[in-house]
């Protein structure tokens, strides 16, 4: 072109912003510059999103400080701009103050913020500020129910994440991609995927992380065949898999001990998908391999992967080993793992229950030793059970002191109650340890007939309809006694109990659980 004008700039700027060339729109920003000495309000905001696109605040700021000097800062347009670019770029204090200088707040400004919050994890400031926005009258779009589940999901908010649903639909966003998949997601993490499986299958157009979030959550919930099902609909959709989506079927595929089909759609990533496996998706092999009891073949598989092993391939090997009982084996792994992440308090954990189970007593109290000298403490194990919208925690051995006495009283006669009951049905405590329990190692002496699981069900069968399954999330792998107990409590109460651990979701119903008791 002989000559350029702003429009012409700014529409070459703009295609490159949008196909991520950011480095070349700073250099026809620069050229637009020296050429013209002029801009428009348009370029300020493109170019923020190319600083916050590099990750670069010192860019972003030179920009802020020129929009300052031409006065163009309280421009909508910059000013929803700076708060992506501050945001994104890692300063959120920054960010809330250009929001807490907009005279007139859009929905725009409040939504960037709120996200901007929620990146960086600050949930409950993120929710505070949304109740903020929906008190100042200002209206809330998809873009804003969408962050909000975001953040219900976080802070494993079922009840208002059901308001946003209802939100969603009452706004006329049900075929809304964005905030639609938001649910698909929540839905699946938080034990309810048949819901998940309903708003997606509602959706007239899904991208690939739709499919992803379901079949994820079908792999989370034990439900290997129903995410085979939809991997093979979504490649008949002539949709593309991705990284993601071969994790989300191999973990299937490993949780449900689908080996064969697991062999299948592992090969085809690279033969026909053209996908290089990654660590992750070797992890996933190495537990369909421990799975089916073949320890041996799991080691010469680590041995052979044309990449190093990582924390998760040993985490799958150690599993294994814990449930087929494979105690020198199981000693070995943890060594290694310990040598990986020695300050993660998970492996001295493990390592003490290896030795502790193999009769090595000097060397678990020198795993203990070991822990006192770094300053490290064991977390005790907690369970929360939801009741109505609110959500009650317990721990093993816990008297209950945030409860009146007769509610004290009333859990743990329900306990004494259930234990006698499901004694009746052929229950009796196991004499043997657990293998590399995940519970705090003094937990064993005293509490297990009052560990936090069966506190927060007892709890939750008293205070909530026969009909309502129970929900329940730990922070730890359920050991394999309150795994029997939950399943004989499900099959003599009739009632579903959904528990969430540190390892995937246990759908207990009618005396089975989910996990086929491999966990």
């Amino acid at each position: 072109m002989p000559e350029r004008n702003l429009f012409s700039y700014n529409s070459i700027i703009s295609g490159l912003v949008n196909f991520g060339n950011y480095l070349e729109a700073f250099q026809l920003f620069k050229m637009m510059w020296e050429e013209l000495s002029d801009s428009e309000t348009h370029t300020f905001a493109v170019m923020l999103r190319a600083s916050a696109g590099l990750g670069s605040i010192e860019v972003g700021k030179q920009l802020h400080v020129c929009a300052l000097k031409l006065g163009v800062v309280d421009n909508t347009f910059v000013s929803c701009g700076l708060i992506d670019m501050y945001s994104k770029c890692g300063d959120v204090g920054d960010a809330r103050c250009v929001f807490d200088d907009i005279p007139e707040k859009t929905t725009v400004a409040w939504n960037n913020i709120i996200a901007g919050y929620a990146l960086h994890g600050y949930s409950e400031e993120a929710l505070r500020l949304l109740y903020d926005m929906r008190d100042s009258s200002t209206s809330l779009d998809q873009f804003t129910l969408s962050i909000l589940i975001r953040i219900s999901t976080r802070l494993a908010k079922v009840e208002l994440t059901k308001q946003a649903h209802a939100r969603l639909i009452r706004s006329g966003f049900e075929s809304e991609i964005v905030a639609n998949t938001a649910l698909v997601d929540f839905y699946s993490k938080w034990g309810r995927v048949d819901t998940a499986r309903y708003v997606f299958d509602k959706l007239p157009r899904k991208n690939i992380i739709s499919w992803n979030a379901l079949m994820g959550g079908y792999a989370n919930h034990g439900r290997g065949a129903d995410a085979v099902n939809l991997f093979e609909k979504m490649l008949a959709a002539k949709v593309g898999p991705n990284h993601v989506t071969f994790l989300a079927v191999l973990s299937a595929c490993a949780y449900s001990g689908l080996s064969e089909r697991g062999w299948e759609i592992f090969l085809s990533m690279s033969e026909v998908h053209g996908i290089k496996p990654r660590a992750m998706h070797y992890a996933c092999m190495i537990e369909i391999l421990g799975r089916d009891g073949l320890l041996d073949e799991a080691i010469a598989f680590i041995r052979r992967a044309p990449l190093k092993p990582t924390v998760n391939m040993w985490a799958a090997l150690l599993n294994a080993c814990r449930m087929h009982g494979n105690l020198e084996l199981g000693r070995v792994v943890a060594e290694k793992l310990y040598g990986m992440e020695p300050e993660k308090l998970g492996n001295y954990v493990v390592m003490y229950n290896v030795y502790n189970s193999m009769g090595r007593t000097a060397e678990a109290a020198g795993v203990l030793d070991t822990l006192e000298s770094k300053g490290l403490r064991m977390m005790p194990a907690c369970t929360w059970v939801e009741v109505g919208d609110q959500t009650h925690s317990f721990i093993s051995g816990d008297e209950c002191d945030s409860y009146k006495e007769a509610v004290k009283r009333q859990i743990y006669h329900k306990v004494d109650e259930l234990m006698k009951e499901i004694s009746e049905y052929g229950y009796s405590v196991a004499e043997d340890k657990n293998l590399l329990s995940d519970v705090d190692v003094n937990e064993e002496q005293g509490v297990v007939r009052y560990h936090g699981e069966k506190l927060a069900i007892a709890y939750g069968l008293v205070n909530t309809p026969e009909w309502n399954p129970l929900q329940l999330t730990q922070n730890h792998r359920i050991c394999k006694e309150c795994h029997k107990v939950v399943e004989f409590i499900s099959l003599i109460t009739g009632r579903e109990i959904v528990v969430r651990d540190a390892s995937r979701f246990h759908h207990f119903k009618e005396g089975k659980c989910s996990c086929g008791g491999y966990w």
